[in-house]
């Protein structure tokens, strides 16, 4: 079955989804996007990614034609016309057919795309003998330039760490802020536990407000953990008991080995085995209903 892309409040087929050229997401990256899991025929955690989705495109001053309410409709709707129950939804916005010049105002409507399809980001063996990562050059935009809390298509600053971590052949990068704390990876948030607490990089590291993270960070408060935002090294990395890595295409995966440093026994550890038992029994079970 050929997919079904919504584009401007138009479903068509794959071959017909077109943008223009001239459109300022493809000329400068100008624009924002979410991706979002459904599972088991319901959408997780689907109103926290619209509010975060909203917020992104209220700072950077790009307008969406459609409201939240419309916007969550929208992606139901995309994801019926595929007719799926567990999909991995994307929505992306941008600034919209404007002229080559970098001026935003020459753009008069936003362009709006919503693809759903099935993602695997990792083999599925990763999730029972863990990561093996390495940390690259390349570091990660801080608050003082493009914030990373905006979601933006301009994802260059992750490619370069992407392409790096593929030279080393390693499966995802930790990338360092500007001060040389551990901030995030290519497209996951990263947990350690240290001394029997939970601890993973404040906002101001200048990291992206992970929903998995808030997610995991809830689930292993629930386990007993002390949860602890805060700033951490690659020597407190190095010397975790555990570490793991979310993120809505990852979900919830373990890390053994960093740096060629073995993290903790160099298996998946009990806390990590637990957060991901219960994220799956979560995502089972909670969601925004795609049929009704």
């Amino acid at each position: 079955m050929s997919r079904k892309i919504y584009i401007n409040s138009e479903i068509v087929s794959e071959e017909n989804a077109k943008v223009s050229v001239l459109d300022h997401g493809y000329l400068y990256g100008d624009g924002v996007f979410e991706g979002i899991r459904a599972y088991n025929g319901r959408v997780f955690k689907l109103d926290e990614h619209i509010k975060r989705l909203y917020q992104s495109a209220k700072t950077i001053m790009l307008k969406i034609e459609l409201t939240p309410a419309e916007m969550k409709e929208a992606i139901l709707e995309t994801i019926r016309a595929n007719e799926l129950k567990d999909a991995y939804i994307r929505v992306v916005i941008s600034r919209g057919i404007g002229d080559l010049g970098l001026d935003p105002l020459k753009c008069k409507n936003s362009t709006l795309v919503i693809i759903a399809s099935k993602i695997s980001l990792y083999d599925p063996k990763f999730y029972e003998e863990g990561l093996k990562i390495k940390t690259v050059p390349t570091r990660r935009n801080g608050p003082e330039m493009v914030n990373p809390r905006i979601k933006s298509l301009n994802y260059l600053n992750n490619i370069m760490a992407r392409i790096e971590a593929n030279l080393m052949n390693s499966p995802e990068a930790i990338m360092l802020n500007s001060e040389g704390y551990v901030a995030e990876c290519t497209g996951d948030n990263i947990f350690i536990v240290y001394d029997g607490e939970l601890i993973t990089p404040p906002i101001t590291a200048g990291i992206l407000r992970g929903i998995k993270r808030e997610v995991a960070m809830q689930l292993a408060e629930e386990l007993g953990l002390n949860v602890k935002e805060m700033l951490f090294t690659r020597h407190d990395l190095f010397n975790a008991e555990e570490c793991f890595l979310t993120g809505t295409a990852a979900e919830v995966i373990p890390v053994v080995e960093v740096d060629g440093r073995q993290i903790g026994s160099g298996k998946p550890g009990p806390y990590t085995n637990n957060i991901i038992e219960k994220f799956r029994e979560l995502t089972q079970s909670t969601g925004v209903p795609i049929y009704k």
